[in-house]
């Protein structure tokens, strides 16, 4: 787990914005809150977030628009939806779209803590993934149209030999690629 990664709390409810941030708090986790999905929007950095409690029901833009906008982003932290008038159809549809999780309020405050910090947990793993991912995409994308044609066969097994032949140039060139 990150410590240093922000729990968000994405809720129009006043009271459960401040119960939540100081319940997390009181844990030594950073907080913030928005009273509504377009300020999260405005503020969302992917570097910024590690887990996010939303509301699914706010006036304006909805938990769940707000999350399908999120997922359109480079990189998705693991998202939890609140909601006070849930119903199973809902819950299946938060967690097929790929919510973390879907709790009903009121909630146990101790199970809420324990879900959030395994987020950041699972959000720590994800986030060295997709940054690893990236790191690499970085690399090839810095790599000329031959280098790549070279990378390829490499990756196929082909030796130096086999790879000047198949491309029609030196064991030097294909070297100098490597």
């Amino acid at each position: 787990m990150n410590p240093e990664r922000t729990i968000v709390i994405v809720d129009d409810d006043e009271a459960v914005r401040d119960a939540l941030s100081w319940l997390f708090s009181t844990r030594n986790h950073p907080v913030r809150t928005f009273a509504d999905a377009e300020s999260f929007l405005a503020a969302w950095q992917p570097e910024d977030f590690g887990c996010v409690l939303m509301d699914v029901r706010m006036p304006g833009m909805s938990g769940f628009e707000a999350f399908s906008r999120l997922k359109e982003a480079p990189y998705c932290p693991p998202v939890i939806f609140l909601t006070g008038h849930g119903d199973v159809p809902m819950a299946v549809a938060a967690l097929k779209q790929g919510a973390a999780d879907f709790v009903e309020k009121p909630f146990s405050d101790n199970d809420i803590v324990d879900l959030v910090e395994r987020c950041l947990a699972e959000d720590a793993e994800r986030r060295r993934s997709w940054q690893l991912r990236e790191t690499v995409q970085a690399r090839l994308d810095l790599l000329t149209p031959r280098e790549r044609e070279v990378l390829k066969l490499i990756l196929v097994g082909r030796l130096n030999k086999q790879i000047a032949d198949d491309l029609a140039i030196s064991m030097k060139t294909v070297e100098a690629h490597r």
